[in-house]
Parts: C-alpha cells; sequence; structure tokens
C-alpha cells in the first residue's frame, strides 16, 4: 500500500494548508436547511466529521465532491474551488459512501481495477492496484468472488478499496463501520487509522460514532442541526482547564444537576447511569479540592454520593458540551 500525494501538490503551496475550506456555506432541500452558514476548515491528516444523524454530514461531503449544489458560500477542496473545478476535485479524491456501491455481477477484482479505470488509470495499473488495495483491506482470499455474495462487513471493506484504488489525495469516509460486528468494525478502524497516521493519508472520517473518530482522528469538525458547533483538534478541545469526575448519586437527579451547574460545573449522563462531571479550573478550588465540593455541595443538599472518581476528559465531553447536552 503506497502512501498517498501530499494533499496539495500546487507549486510553492505551503504544507500546513487546510485541505478542505467551507465558508459560509448553506444548502437547502425545500424548506429544509441541511447546512446553515457552514463554515469549517478540514487540516490535513486524520479529520473527524462528528455529529448525530441528520446533522448534515453527508450533505457536506456531496457538497464538497460537486453533487449538491449549495444556495450561498465558497468552497474548497485541495486548493480548487468546487463550484468551477468539481470533475478535478473527484480525480484526487476517494469517496466510500454509506450506502452500498457495489455492481452485481462483478468479482471484487474486476470491480475495484473498473473503478481504477474510471478513475483514470491505465488497464494493467488498475489491476496492479486492485489487487494491492484487496490484500490490504483483508479481502484477497475473497477477490475472485462476486461481490453480491459479500457479507455486510466485507461490502464495507470493498468500498474502502474502491476509494482507494487510484491513490487519491484525500479520503472522504461516509460511516465507515456502519453494519459491521465488533471484531470487522475494529478492524476497520485499525485500517482507517493506519491510512491516516502511518501511509500519511488525508482524511475526513464523517461519523455519530464518538469512539470511532477519537480512536482515529487528531482534529474533529463537531456538527449539531445543520450547524457546526466545535472544531480543532481533539486534544486542544479536550483540555485542559479542569478536571473530569464520574459521579453516580442516590436522591433527585435532576435537582442535583441543577445545583452543580449553578456552582460552574458542568455535567451529563451516560449510557451507564453515571454522571460525567466537569470542574472547570478555579470551580473547586485546587487539587483535591474538587472532590471535596462536590461532596460538600451534596451533603448540604441531603444528597447521597454512592461513587466518585476521577476521569480524563473525553470526546464525548466536547461533544456533550458542544451540542448543548446534559
Amino acid at each position: 500500500m503506497q502512501s498517498s500525494a501530499p494533499a496539495d501538490s500546487r507549486p510553492g503551496a505551503p504544507a500546513t494548508d487546510p485541505v478542505v475550506l467551507l465558508d459560509g456555506v448553506t444548502v437547502e432541500y425545500g424548506a429544509n436547511r441541511a447546512l446553515q452558514e457552514v463554515s469549517a476548515k478540514f487540516s490535513r491528516g486524520a479529520v473527524g466529521l462528528l455529529g448525530p444523524n441528520g446533522a448534515g454530514k453527508s450533505t457536506m461531503l456531496k457538497a464538497l465532491l460537486g453533487f449538491i449544489k449549495p444556495r450561498v458560500g465558497r468552497m474548497s477542496v485541495l486548493g480548487l474551488d468546487v463550484a468551477r473545478e468539481p470533475l478535478a476535485i473527484r480525480a484526487r479524491l476517494g469517496y466510500m459512501p454509506e450506502s452500498d456501491a457495489h455492481i452485481p455481477g462483478m468479482n471484487a477484482v474486476t470491480f475495484v481495477a473498473y473503478c481504477g479505470q474510471l478513475a483514470g488509470l491505465p488497464a494493467v495499473d488498475a489491476m496492479q492496484r486492485a489487487h494491492e488495495v484487496l490484500y490490504y483491506v483483508g479481502l484477497d482470499e475473497a477477490r475472485y468472488r462476486n461481490v453480491e455474495t459479500y457479507s455486510t462487513g466485507m461490502k464495507q471493506r470493498i468500498k474502502l478499496a474502491q476509494a482507494l484504488v487510484h491513490d487519491p489525495d484525500l479520503l472522504f469516509l461516509d460511516e465507515p463501520t456502519n453494519g459491521m460486528d465488533p471484531k470487522g468494525r475494529d478492524e476497520m478502524l485499525e485500517l482507517i487509522h493506519d491510512l491516516g497516521h502511518n501511509k500519511n493519508v488525508n482524511l475526513i472520517l464523517s461519523s455519530h460514532l464518538l469512539p470511532d473518530v477519537e480512536f482515529t482522528c487528531d482534529s474533529v469538525v463537531v456538527m449539531d442541526k445543520g450547524k457546526v458547533v466545535a472544531q480543532g483538534p481533539i486534544d486542544e478541545l479536550k483540555g485542559p482547564g479542569g478536571r473530569v469526575f464520574e459521579l453516580r448519586i442516590k436522591g433527585s437527579l435532576p435537582a442535583f444537576v441543577e445545583l452543580l451547574n449553578q456552582a460552574g460545573m458542568e455535567c451529563h449522563g451516560t449510557d451507564e447511569d453515571v454522571m460525567r462531571v466537569f470542574v472547570p479550573t478555579g470551580a473547586g478550588g485546587s487539587d483535591g479540592n474538587d472532590q471535596r465540593a462536590i461532596f460538600a455541595l451534596a451533603a448540604r443538599h441531603g444528597v447521597q454520593v454512592r461513587h466518585l472518581r476521577p476521569s480524563v476528559p473525553t470526546l464525548e465531553d466536547v461533544f456533550a458540551k458542544a451540542v448543548g447536552e446534559e
């Protein structure tokens, strides 16, 4: 598996140039505004496009590919204007769509080679690359089987293979772990991590799954209801600036949440019925005073603390804060 070319091959283009820029982009479907005055910058490397289903992530990718025309706003990909040069952009992109995109009656290696030819590779080179990328994604032993006989996880892998076959400068991956079992999902995420961190492939991973983005990406653009609500390097968005605790109580949860908020702390629930409480610097004092402040607040209001332990900030905390979850 070869490394991709630089993100922007224009003569003299700085290596730090973003691979994608959106400036005030609005996309409408009738009365529905799928994107609302979106401005975002996607840096080189592995960047997550994170948000719940319906946030506008797929719409953004399709607009960047030139499939959807925005009502207002400007977009550029790899230094090229989307409105003026969509075909030149698509020639340099690899796109893994959310929905299946195989051709019935074709075996895997023929299908991937055909995709390579569509991207401009000569037939011999396309076939050689097809074998290489199918080996890379773990389908080498199944490369002569017809794609319609593949499992859901195998179809996800072949979608990645066809996106890679022409050695693109930038990958768009739309929900790449959809429908995969836990083992297949982990293997797909390892492939994406390898592409972004070892093969130096620039990629944008669109997902509603926080762990997928946190494992594979270094930066993130967080979307909610058609708007960008946070963006930047994940480590910077996660902190520093406070401490995080896991908390379980006996008592009125909504009332205690309100008390924590009034004390300058932030909290939201998790799937395990454990609150994650963020104590900003200064809200609880310093060092061990953070924990004592939570215990003291609970004692004053007759709330029993059943579980309290320090944690580390995660992308889940960033996401919950950005979209206003509690």
